[in-house]
């Protein structure tokens, strides 16, 4: 009986001097990460709770917060989520040092949008992004390109539609609720050539219900830190409602990727030799891209890359349009200048389609497309993991902290952007953008992890915005007070009303 006594006493204490040496390493590193941390500017944090409750949240009331914290903390600051710290970048100098490189995503923060996209380009990390983005690449030829104009025309036409019903009843227009079904049914028609009726059924279509509810979601979970945990997240009400629209997104990507291979076993590809390749869309180059090992990508990596790029080809997109109509409608001066250059370019034109061409004739839109995303910022932020040390400002940040480069902040930056919230399209004058920091704007992300879909969505843009203003008359319903909602994508609140008229 003693003997036994003796052995749980010997197996009690190794147990808990076990434990108190793991404790006081764990402590020890603790102590040591957060030293690094302290460097950096902050404001002052609980010890318990960090920051986590000082942010009013993801509305007009955080965005000013974000302003607040920018003008005192211009090039970097560290937040603190409970014991976890997040270091934010916000200047030019800063933003370059994590975007020039090939840091990962954050598997902290993307990880809560993996079961959506999977591994995807904006998610996947190392050699499996490297090789996924050079057998993608080719999708984004400016010979494939141009082919999209004339897809981009005909659902532009549908648009306008709703449009001209508006002037016709006097009814106000929803704008993210059209534009973003115009911005489906544009990514649908070009990069999966895939025939929907999206744009009649306006924002009851099913598949953008689930996607604004998992971007809700997503970020909401975000500042839950309890609910960081996938097998607890899972088992809450928001947890399983995301699951059901995560199985509804995948089934939508199979259903497209099925009837794609369905017709190219039964008809064949347009043409599959190599000098021709400008005639696939993005899907075809999905199917039937090989490496240097001559292997092609998996089924599950086409789908992820054709649920990655539904998202980010329509939702950023049609926040870019969205807040550029209602930058447009606010100021009656701006839409004036537009008009003018518009009547120049289609006085010589025989058709009201914007063309592959006609797209460099339209500078000062540009301008203003640019000021648009610079004030409203459609991606507000972006994630990254940092995989070495790295100094950051003078100072060492440690692998592994996550980075956090806030666009909207960077672009109100009252060190780089003076009268930040002033809209002014002159910002984006050659003259006046000689000079800048080629990293003070990046509505795109920069550097070799930048949107490899920028130059599809800018042609979409500057289509729709010059067929839809070389048109209509649209200004800012007075009834109706707009308020910006910060999710993945910058929406509003109560979305956006036009009156619109001939």
């Amino acid at each position: 009986m003693a003997a036994s006594v003796y052995l749980v006493g010997v197996v009690f204490l190794g147990a808990l001097t076990y434990l108190t040496i793991k404790l006081v390493i764990a402590f020890k590193s603790l102590i040591k990460r957060n030293s690094y941390f302290k460097q950096f500017p902050q404001n002052p944090s609980n010890f318990f709770v960090g920051h986590l409750f000082e942010y009013p949240g993801p509305d007009e009331r955080g965005l000013a917060f974000q302003r607040d914290m920018t003008g005192r903390h211009p090039r970097c600051s560290v937040v603190w989520m409970l014991q976890t710290p997040m270091l934010i970048v916000s200047h030019p100098d800063t933003v370059k040092v994590i975007l020039k490189s090939s840091e990962p995503k954050s598997t902290r923060v993307y990880n809560f949008i993996r079961p959506w996209i999977g591994d995807g380009l904006l998610t996947s990390r190392g050699e499996k992004w490297a090789r996924n983005r050079r057998l993608l690449t080719p999708a984004f030829h400016f010979e494939i390109l141009k082919n999209y104009v004339e897809l981009k025309n005909r659902s532009a036409d549908q648009l306008l539609l709703k449009f001209q019903q508006c002037a016709d009843t006097g009814q106000p227009l929803q704008v993210f609720a059209n534009i973003t079904m115009f911005t489906l049914d544009v990514i649908l028609k070009c990069a999966m050539s895939y025939e929907t009726n999206c744009q009649s059924q306006g924002e009851k279509h099913p598949y953008v219900q689930a996607v604004n509810q998992l971007s809700e979601l997503m970020v909401a979970r975000f500042f839950q830190p309890w609910l960081h945990s996938d097998w607890l997240y899972f088992l809450t009400p928001s947890g399983r409602k995301f699951k059901k629209h995560c199985d509804f997104v995948h089934r939508v990507a199979e259903d497209i990727i099925n009837k794609r291979k369905e017709s190219i076993k039964s008809e064949g590809l347009p043409n599959t030799n190599r000098s021709n390749r400008k005639c696939l869309d993005f899907l075809d180059i999905l199917l039937t891209a090989r490496d240097e090992n001559g292997q092609g990508l998996s089924d599950a990596e086409i789908r992820d890359e054709v649920d990655t790029f539904l998202f980010e080809g329509h939702d950023t997109t049609a926040s870019a349009i969205s807040w550029a109509l209602y930058s447009i409608a606010e100021h009656e001066d701006v839409q004036r200048r537009i008009k003018e250059e518009l009547e120049e370019l289609m006085a010589t034109k025989d058709s009201t389609d914007i063309l592959w061409d006609d797209l460099p004739r339209l500078p000062y839109l540009t301008m203003v497309i640019k000021e648009a995303m610079r004030l409203h910022s459609p991606v507000p932020f972006i994630q990254r993991e940092l995989t070495v040390d790295t100094e950051i400002d003078g100072r060492i940040a440690p692998a592994g902290t996550m980075v956090s480069i806030v666009l909207y902040n960077c672009h109100h930056n009252p060190t780089v952007w003076e009268d930040s919230l002033r809209f002014d399209p002159d910002r984006f004058l050659p003259e006046n953008s000689k000079d800048r920091n080629s990293y003070a704007f990046v509505p795109f992300s920069a550097g070799p992890r930048n949107c490899i879909g920028q130059n599809f969505a800018m042609d979409e843009i500057k289509i729709v915005l010059a067929r839809i203003l070389s048109k209509f008359n649209i200004r800012l319903d007075p009834n109706h007070k707009v308020a910006k909602s910060e999710s993945i994508v910058m929406r509003a609140e109560n979305d956006i009303q036009l009156l619109v008229s001939d």
